[in-house]
């Protein structure tokens, strides 16, 4: 290192002379010998060239060539590795250049310019640098209009640093869309290209900028006819691909409807196309991205697409070969893309994820697709968390089929890594897994009794105190599935499993998704005689507890309907009726509800009665006079003339039990 940097000394010596002629000439020196030399680049600035430049830079005694010159040096050494851009970045880089866009020199505006892309298109660079002073936006958009130069840039930056809705409402409320619209028109290529890229950036999913990009007009031409020109075929790749996923984004907002033409005639043939093996791996990959949010939540589209260029199979080679054959003539090529074959299988798992997510024919088409189990299974246990995430996801789509889940998901024991995903993943994994889970646990599913067996119970139960919504949700979800049908020392398990303190913990959950599961595990525990018994013998303190509770709260329809059914399931047990009858405050509760203004909620109630009079048991007559007393016969006789079918019926059945 002691000789490198001793020869580039003197380029760094040149830039401290006291005549400005010979500094203007270091530099331009310096600029020419940084030229594509790494090497070069970092031994000046481990000699600290880039504190002076940037002095010189600022400098308002500098000649404005010399000014120029050095924001080119800078600009090259930032092209140079990552550890350059960050050894920038600790020099303040950025405040230097922004302060050099107020100058009246174009020259120099573009080489700041120029710079400050370099700059911001690395992955090192914060884009929060471009928002901390609120005025450089809106001199940036002044900017726009200098010079071809400057559109190229500026755009170039602002779609490097748009991330996330704070970022799109900036530059939206900067007059983003009227300002970079015209460019779409630019008779330079680069340019049409970058302002193409920021309207896909400033779009995505953002419905306020998809909502204004639909009436926006260009020389009399609506953006997305505009965008539709530029998917054509004799278009680059990258414009095609860019511009539909401005039209997909403007469609996934409700901007465009999913069967308007643009969409169904051109957006979604032209993602197809891009799937196809003699692309790019990174065209590839986009194309199959693009297109399975497209179609993610339209049934319509999904089957369009499925039957579109044999989609379908054209995936299945996302599997294969990362690169097709005729560009195997270029080594870099091939080893770049062996390195990122994970992405092709990342997107080829959302793409059919989103492709199976309603129709039960396109299921059985990827299934039968060659080894697509396998596939699946492997990509479950991935380095990748992406791909385990997007594995996840496609066998959550698929987990929806009932002919599936008893065939294929059995054969491939399916399970079993699902349960491993399981064990200790990230959230955004464990959410997709768990909802897959709820599918194996439905009862018509044979994988039901090798998971139980793996342990799921205490997983599941886990995942109930999770501080995340949807995984408490899922977990009594599928606890509830795992409950319906089942034998009662599997219900005794998830009792047990749950503890009384967690399950009055879920009955008083601020959500009601988490209410009603947990309401639905209790109707499924408590089904079949002798299990109500057991439960209740159990139990019957806490449930009766929890029932008044829910019954007293403040809750919706469908909460107290199924907490009523929890109640009518009690009063079928044999000796379990007894925790009802010796409960007047419950009683009260059943007979306000056979008055309520809800038939719903009157049926409920009537359930109840009648399990409670039924004359073919033992006690029957003591329940009847009871009930008698409390004013109930008349409130049946009430109901017997109702208008509402249902409630007619079942008020005249229960009556008949008295005249029995």
């Amino acid at each position: 290192l002691q000789e490198v940097t001793a020869s580039s000394r003197h380029y760094v010596d040149r830039l401290f002379d006291l005549d400005p002629q010979k500094v203007l000439q270091g530099v331009i020196d310096m600029k020419n010998a940084v030229i594509g030399n790494n090497k070069q680049k970092a031994n000046l600035i481990v000699l600290g060239a880039v504190p002076r430049l940037l002095y010189l830079l600022q400098q308002e005694s500098s000649s404005t060539e010399l000014r120029t010159e050095c924001a080119v040096v800078l600009g090259s050494l930032a092209m140079g590795t990552e550890n350059n851009v960050k050894s920038l970045l600790d020099c303040h880089i950025i405040p230097a250049l922004l302060q050099g866009l107020l100058s009246p020199d174009l020259k120099f505006i573009e080489a700041c310019l120029r710079c400050l892309r370099t700059i911001f298109i690395s992955p090192v660079t914060p884009e929060d640098l471009l928002y901390t002073d609120a005025t450089v936006i809106s001199h940036l958009m002044a900017l726009l209009s200098r010079s071809r130069y400057t559109q190229e840039y500026i755009c170039q930056i602002f779609s490097h640093c748009c991330k996330g809705p704070d970022h799109q409402t900036i530059l939206f409320n900067h007059g983003a869309v009227q300002n970079i619209a015209h460019l779409l028109v630019s008779t330079s290529y680069k340019v049409r290209m970058q302002a193409l890229k920021c309207f896909s950036v400033l779009a995505f999913e953002n419905p306020q900028v998809s909502m204004t990009l639909v009436n926006v007009s260009v020389d009399g031409e609506l953006l997305p006819q505009i965008f539709v020109k530029m998917l054509q075929r004799d278009k680059p790749i990258e414009m095609q691909l860019t511009s539909a996923k401005c039209l997909t984004s403007m469609c996934r907002a409700g901007a465009i409807r999913t069967d308007d033409p643009c969409i169904v005639l051109k957006t979604l043939p032209c993602l197809v196309r891009m799937c196809s093996k003699d692309r790019l791996l990174e065209e590839r990959v986009e194309g199959a991205e693009t297109l399975a949010y497209l179609i993610e939540t339209d049934v319509e589209l999904q089957r369009m697409a499925s039957i579109t260029d044999h989609l379908i199979v054209m995936l299945a080679d996302y599997f294969k070969y990362p690169s097709s054959v005729s560009a195997i003539t270029d080594i870099k090529r091939l080893d770049h893309d062996l390195k990122h074959a994970h992405e092709l299988r990342q997107a080829a798992f959302k793409l059919y994820a989103s492709l199976g997510a309603n129709d039960e024919d396109i299921r059985k088409k990827i299934i039968e697709t060659e080894n697509m189990m396998d596939r699946i299974v492997n990509g479950l246990s991935e380095s990748s968390i992406k791909v385990r995430l997007a594995a996840v996801r496609c066998l959550h789509s698929l987990s929806r089929s009932v002919q599936q889940l008893r065939t294929s998901f059995q054969d491939h024991a399916v399970w079993k890594p699902l349960m491993k995903v399981l064990q200790n993943a990230p959230n955004e994994i464990l959410v997709v897994a768990s909802s897959t889970l709820c599918n194996l646990l439905l009862e018509f599913s044979p994988s039901k009794e090798p998971i139980l067996e793996s342990g799921a119970i205490e997983l599941l139960c886990s995942l109930t105190q999770s501080e995340n919504l949807a995984l408490r949700v899922n977990g009594i979800w599928a606890l509830m599935n795992m409950a319906f049908q089942a034998e009662q020392k599997i219900k005794s398990d998830i009792l047990r499993g749950l503890s009384t303190e967690q399950l009055f913990q879920l009955l008083s959950d601020s959500d009601v998704n988490v209410l009603m599961k947990t309401l639905g595990l209790l109707r499924n525990l408590l089904s079949t005689r002798p299990h109500i018994d057991h439960i209740m013998s159990t139990h019957g303190k806490q449930i009766m507890q929890a029932v008044t509770l829910i019954l007293e709260g403040e809750h919706n329809i469908e909460v107290k309907e199924q907490t009523l059914c929890i109640l009518a399931n009690i009063a079928d047990g044999t000796t379990a009726k007894e925790l009802i009858m010796t409960n007047d405050d419950i009683l009260q509760k059943i007979k306000y509800y056979m008055s309520h203004s809800n038939a719903k909620l009157q049926l409920a109630a009537m359930f109840c009665i009648s399990n409670l009079i039924w004359n073919e048991e033992e006690g029957s007559q003591e329940r009847q006079d009871k009930l008698r007393d409390m004013g109930i016969v008349d409130i049946l006789h009430k109901l017997s003339q109702s208008s509402d079918p249902n409630l007619c019926d079942k008020a005249k059945t229960a009556l008949q039990q008295y005249l029995a």
